[in-house]
């Protein structure tokens, strides 16, 4: 299984890092459109849509997003599009994880199915504008989302004792949500105080735009509440996987389960990332 997920892991990045420090923008886009159809189609799945209306769901997906990069390209959205979709994440979030996993099934499959579509398209834009405004910024940004599920991982396992969720994930801890937290900030001054200032960067990274707008005391509160929202995300798609009964999303990467897996926490903290860096 480890030996799996090293592989898996090393064929993902041989695959992104050429795309990433392209100097044309459409190799990363490329492999992000395939990887959000792919996400697209996991949850159909997890909605209970099988087989051709899946994929047309993921197909849906790629397709609105490959729509939104051809027609603006590395265009600026307004600001309000990112707090739109940070403030239904919040609330959202919330109200779904308050209602369980034997909540979710009772909404209509419509409504979910547009509501993922929905946190797929944000996402995916969110990311594009991300790396329109430089690989730190987006780097920084991934690497927030990293440290927080790495860090609650150890954290939890060491220090865990009270239970997060124990419905939707009995593996995660309170403590787990605050060693995440930490390890946050530990990273936040390390890039601000090493990366940003002793490496050829082009651009300023997700915590030094947010240090440069408002004061340090602000900031500090903005990446715990990043943090946090990394967690819903995480919870959320948890959720859904427990009210349908499924492990993972899928087995498209062996080791890893599925693409929704793997950027369950990136999809709210995107978008939000984008709107508290345009304060």
């Amino acid at each position: 299984m480890l030996l799996q997920r090293i592989l898996t892991a090393i064929v993902l990045l041989a695959l992104l890092l050429p795309a990433l420090f392209a100097s044309s923008p459409w190799p990363f886009a490329g492999l992000t459109l395939l990887m959000i159809g792919a996400a697209g189609w996991e949850w159909a799945r997890l909605c209970g849509v099988k087989g051709a209306g899946a994929l047309a769901l993921g197909a849906i997906v790629a397709a609105a997003c490959g729509a939104t990069f051809y027609l603006l390209g590395n265009q600026p959205a307004p600001a309000w599009c990112w707090w739109l979709a940070g403030g239904i994440w919040v609330l959202g979030g919330t109200y779904a994880l308050r209602g369980g996993p034997t909540a979710w099934p009772k909404l209509a499959l419509a409504p979910r199915l547009v509501l993922g579509t929905l946190a797929l398209w944000a996402a995916w834009a969110a990311m594009n504008q991300a790396r329109a405004q430089g690989l730190n910024f987006l780097l920084s940004t991934f690497c927030l989302v990293w440290m927080a599920d790495v860090s609650a991982y150890f954290g939890g396992r060491t220090f865990g004792r009270n239970k997060l969720a124990p419905a939707i994930s009995p593996g995660k801890s309170w403590e787990g949500v605050w060693s995440g937290m930490l390890g946050v900030l530990l990273l936040a001054y390390v890039w601000m105080r090493w990366i940003d200032v002793k490496l050829p960067v082009d651009s300023p990274s997700l915590f030094g735009r947010l240090l440069w707008n408002q004061h340090w005391a602000v900031v500090v509160l903005e990446l715990l509440f990043l943090a946090a929202m990394s967690v819903v995300g995480d919870l959320f798609e948890s959720l859904i996987k427990r009210a349908v009964g499924a492990k993972d999303s899928s087995n498209l990467l062996p080791g890893h389960g599925g693409v929704l897996d793997r950027v369950d926490a990136l999809l709210p903290v995107l978008p939000l990332a984008l709107a508290l860096s345009l304060v």
